[in-house]
């Protein structure tokens, strides 16, 4: 078995993830002409020298390191003189930094970093949602060496995943610890939203409001099943896909912290953890160095557009946010998964079709649920009232300040 981890970029990041067999690291600048997977805000600040030097030592220790450059939309830069000049200066600078392979989601990247630059490993990134035996093979064929599939279309579909192993010949890896819905309908949309909102000179300037998120994280809150209703991998079930012959699994989340990187590292190198599951699956928006100082600097850097946003409904995201721990830890454990109760559930669910089935009809994840899942019913009303008038200003036009009243 092997991990691709994600790197903070943290100087003790190295020493915590010693004697655990992580391959390589992935990350990349917080802003690049190109883009990524997650939004500048949710990215430390980070120079081009501390970026060089964390890659290098990565290698010292005979770890790679894997450059993202896994946009879903270029906003079509792509095409043109400019952006071809600033995609070749990036690619420039990883191979300089010494990175050993690039993760794309594009197939026009794919060819051109094969054409241009043939020493590096090419990786296809969840981006490019293969969840399919023909997409498989299309990237198999295009050249590419490694492919992650997408997680919350077959991390459960045990056929598939079987089917897809079968019919290609290059690396296959799984995302392990992600906890979006699955078959998420939000999922095409947010990629887009997320690819834009770290490319560097894009007319947003890092500004995202993340309403998939926050669309994603108040279902969960209003149906606890849907914590359950997702893609993730229990350290303990890395067997059961292992067997269907993946050996290669990724680490998320790029936000977290050491202590908590290394837990989630230490949890699925040894295939067994006790307590919270979210600690494992959760996201994080608040970086470790700001010691429990919180993030405000990051929200006011990104976030703070008078002439973009009505000043009262970005005070009220804000709220939101220190609520759900995007900006600040926050105390306690207001959801809990334990993880020890969820013992024997994915054996259940090889047995059904999640793609075909009604989950409401099901109550397969709503059952186990109600014995593994404890939810603060104050935190969660609390959290289900800021959630409902923060989408009834953005759905009116409240949050810009051109909603007008309507009469029926």
């Amino acid at each position: 078995m092997k991990l691709s981890v994600a790197t903070n970029f943290e100087p003790d990041l190295l020493d915590a993830l010693a004697g655990f067999p992580v391959a390589e690291l992935f990350g990349k600048l917080p802003a690049d002409p190109v883009g990524g997977g997650r939004a500048s805000f949710m990215l430390s600040p980070l120079s081009v020298r501390a970026f060089r030097d964390h890659v290098r030592s990565a290698a010292q220790r005979g770890i790679g390191f894997n450059y993202l450059i896994n946009p879903a939309c270029m906003d079509n830069r792509e095409y043109t003189r400019q952006g071809q000049a600033d995609l070749e200066r990036l690619l420039e600078l990883v191979v300089e930094c010494g990175v050993s392979s690039v993760t794309v989601s594009l197939p026009f990247l794919l060819s051109i970093v094969k054409k241009r630059y043939p020493a590096l490993t090419v990786r296809v990134g969840v981006y490019a949602r293969v969840d399919c035996v023909v997409k498989a093979r299309f990237w198999e064929d295009l050249g590419a060496d490694c492919i992650t599939l997408e997680s919350i279309a077959v991390n459960r579909d045990f056929a598939m995943l079987e089917a897809i192993r079968r019919s290609v010949g290059l690396e296959l890896q799984l995302i392990a610890n992600s906890n979006c819905l699955m078959f998420c309908p939000l999922s095409g949309h947010h990629m887009v939203n997320l690819s834009h909102a770290s490319q560097s000179r894009h007319a947003s300037r890092g500004f995202m409001i993340d309403y998939c998120a926050l669309n994603c994280s108040s279902q969960k809150l209003a149906d606890p099943s849907h914590y359950l209703r997702s893609e993730f991998i229990r350290p303990e079930d890395l067997g059961i896909y292992r067997a269907l012959g993946y050996d290669s699994f990724k680490i998320l989340e790029r936000g977290a912290p050491t202590p908590i990187m290394a837990e989630r590292v230490r949890a699925y190198s040894r295939g067994s953890f006790d307590g919270n599951l979210l600690d494992l699956i959760q996201p994080y928006g608040y970086k470790a160095r700001t010691r429990g100082k919180g993030n405000s600097g990051m929200f006011l850097k990104y976030f703070f557009r008078p002439g973009t946003v009505d000043l009262a409904g970005l005070l009220r995201l804000k709220k939101l946010a220190e609520k759900r721990g995007l900006l600040a830890p926050v105390s306690g454990d207001p959801v809990y998964i334990d993880n020890r109760q969820l013992d024997g559930f994915l054996a259940g669910m090889q047995e059904i079709d999640c793609r075909s089935r009604d989950c409401t009809a099901c109550g397969y994840c709503a059952a186990w649920s109600a014995r593994a899942v404890r939810v603060d019913e104050r935190y969660r009303t609390e959290l289900l009232a800021l959630y409902a008038e923060t989408f009834d200003q953005m759905h009116s036009g409240g949050l810009w300040g051109i909603g007008r009243k309507r009469t029926s």
